[in-house]
């Protein structure tokens, strides 16, 4: 993975030490990303869909084959599947805003799990108040799996929808979204795919999965921040409201009502970040240049390295050990507080998350003040891992010789 490395320039200019383990909440930008967004700064500024101009008309055709090629990525059946978001976050809260118009009727039902970022949690919750429906929990193991037993008899005929992550973005369990998928289906129910935390490590085919939307976000598969993908079944879309409206989505207006245009365009109001949808193209086209099987390889590799130090650190305790388990691992340290230790290791060069990580929920279940996590990508290696695990013995003994003297953070 040395060539993989060598594509991000950040390694070069940081000075050593340097470990970025935080790559579930922002993943690094490779040179050909920073490029193709320089570039349209530099020599292809213009707006979209708006003017006949040889500038406006050739960066328009730029931003529609941007979308074929998110399209072709996550074997969408065509472009009108893919809709540019800010990211999952949008994605989501699109979905739901629109699908309250008139999907749901008072008394049905929304089933989410435990292990879902807060961004897969709350816009249910507001429109599950608003239009009197109930939301039912999925629960989770202790080893941080979900029970497809549980969701069996979770899913009711008053059940609408359920929308589950592929990755939790704490435990790094994967989920079984092929088999979810399959239950839902067999049930009439609308399913919804969080795909942030699998998109950059997992192939994903929308079509074999059969799922009714999708939804991610560039910045954490090495794009740029402030662009999102939302997929969803063109004829489900099709009979979804808009979420916001402004320009560039409509067909007519006159001063008695407004016609709306046709797919995706109805659903992306006003001027797009159009540098942020050439670099989640770039950013694509990068992953798809490396083999999936040798990524998917290393970073299990690597993982099982982490967690097996991990393990022969008396007072570290790993949270979960899931059946399949992504490049993520989250753990506790013995009489400190996660925070404490964050920023103990962060003075020395290492970069990782500590706190609830938007997953407050399952934190209660966990009875946790807080966790660490450790997010990997094919740019780590093994001696990132020995010497994280150096720096966090360091870490713990400095606390315990020092206790009195560094207060606890509060929890983030």
């Amino acid at each position: 993975m040395n060539h993989f490395r060598e594509q991000f320039p950040i390694f070069n200019t940081i000075s050593d030490p340097f470990v970025y383990f935080d790559n579930a909440s922002t993943t690094q930008t490779p040179i050909t990303v920073i490029d193709a967004m320089s570039r349209y700064y530099t020599h292809d500024r213009s707006n979209v869909h708006r003017a006949l101009y040889p500038l406006s008309l050739n960066i328009s055709d730029r931003f529609e084959h941007a979308r074929s090629k998110v399209q072709q990525f996550i074997g969408a059946r065509c472009p009108q599947e893919i809709v540019f978001t800010k990211g999952t976050t949008e994605s989501i809260n699109l979905v739901a805003a629109s699908l309250s118009e008139n999907y749901f009727q008072e008394n049905d039902e929304i089933i989410v799990s435990l292990l879902e970022h807060h961004s897969n949690i709350v816009p249910w919750q507001v429109i599950a108040k608003r239009n009197k429906l109930n939301l039912r929990y999925l629960t989770v193991s202790e080893t941080g799996d979900l029970s497809m037993e549980e969701l069996e008899k979770l899913i009711s005929p008053r059940t609408k929808l359920v929308a589950v992550t592929h990755v939790s973005n704490s435990l790094g369990s994967v989920n079984p979204i092929h088999e979810i998928i399959q239950m839902v289906k067999k049930r009439n129910c609308l399913v919804l795919i969080d795909a942030a935390q699998s998109i950059a490590h997992i192939p994903i085919q929308v079509k074999e999965l059969n799922c009714d939307f999708l939804v991610f976000s560039g910045h954490k598969m090495y794009g740029p921040t402030g662009i999102g993908v939302l997929y969803g079944k063109e004829e489900i879309l099709r009979e979804m409201h808009p979420y916001q409206t402004g320009g560039n989505q409509i067909r007519s207006v006159d001063v008695q009502q407004t016609i709306f245009a046709d797919l995706p365009s109805r659903f992306e109001a006003g001027t797009p970040n159009i540098a942020g949808v050439l670099g989640l193209e770039a950013a694509v086209n990068f992953i798809t240049s490396y083999d999936p099987a040798e990524i998917i390889q290393y970073e299990y590799e690597l993982t099982n390295m982490l967690e097996s130090r991990l393990s022969e650190i008396p007072f570290v305790n790993i949270i979960g050990k899931p059946k399949h388990r992504s490049s993520i691992l989250s753990f506790t340290v013995e009489n400190c507080h996660p925070t404490d230790v964050a920023l103990l290791l962060g003075e020395k060069g290492i970069c990782l998350r500590s706190g609830y990580h938007c997953n407050e929920p399952l934190m209660n279940v966990l009875s946790s003040e807080g966790i660490i996590r450790v997010s990997l990508a094919p740019y780590n290696n093994a001696d990132e891992i020995r010497y994280f695990c150096e720096k966090l013995i360091w870490a713990r003994n400095l606390l315990h010789r020092n206790k009195n003297d560094i207060p606890s953070k509060s929890k983030i």
